[in-house]
């Protein structure tokens, strides 16, 4: 019985999770109301309340989510070996499109802010780890390039989203990882 429960309850989630995803596509969240999501679902309001506080508790699950999948790909490379930096780069592409319609819309205009600098933040923290730069030899602090090459980062993933996906997530990662490396002097 436990078990029956328990799909339902995955099932129910799953159906809000998408309802306002598509809505969110839409329109801004402010004017999204959870009538509009229950009806989309084809929940009624009670068992949304019994998942869910409000729509900010189910964007922050979905969120929170997404940010826990991305920590665990990024957490299972050695990004100072570019083959593998290559590789976690296309695995969290790969995920972002397997996941298309959320991704794009988080990463959109109608998307969080807050989401945005989250994963940014994340992002910055495992290259900060990764690079090995010895402050003697360079002007520049880690944490500066890091942040540089995570924002980059971000708005490359952005655009490629709001683009269409048009390049395969293995083009868009050795683009990202050529970038973060060597700046504008792999292009030249």
């Amino acid at each position: 019985m436990s078990e029956k429960l328990d799909r339902r309850k995955k099932y129910t989630r799953k159906v809000l999770k998408e309802s306002f995803i598509q809505r969110m596509q839409e329109k801004p969240l402010s004017s999204i109301t959870i009538k509009e999501v229950c009806e989309l679902a084809d929940i009624n309001r009670s068992t949304f309340y019994s998942h869910y506080k409000d729509l900010y508790d189910l964007l922050y699950q979905i969120e929170d989510d997404i940010i826990e999948d991305l920590n665990q790909t990024l957490s299972a490379y050695n990004y100072t070996k570019n083959e593998e930096a290559i590789q976690m780069t296309e695995k969290l592409l790969e995920y972002l499109l397997k996941n298309q319609e959320s991704s794009q819309t988080l990463f959109s205009e109608h998307g969080n802010p807050t989401f945005q600098k989250k994963v940014m933040m994340l992002v910055h923290t495992h290259i900060i780890k990764s690079l090995e730069i010895d402050p003697k030899n360079t002007p520049y602090n880690s944490e500066y390039l890091s942040l540089y090459v995570a924002n980059g980062s971000i708005l490359v993933v952005q655009h490629w989203l709001k683009n269409g996906l048009k390049e395969s997530p293995k083009e868009m990662a050795e683009l990202i990882t050529n970038l973060a490396s060597k700046g504008v002097s792999a292009f030249q």
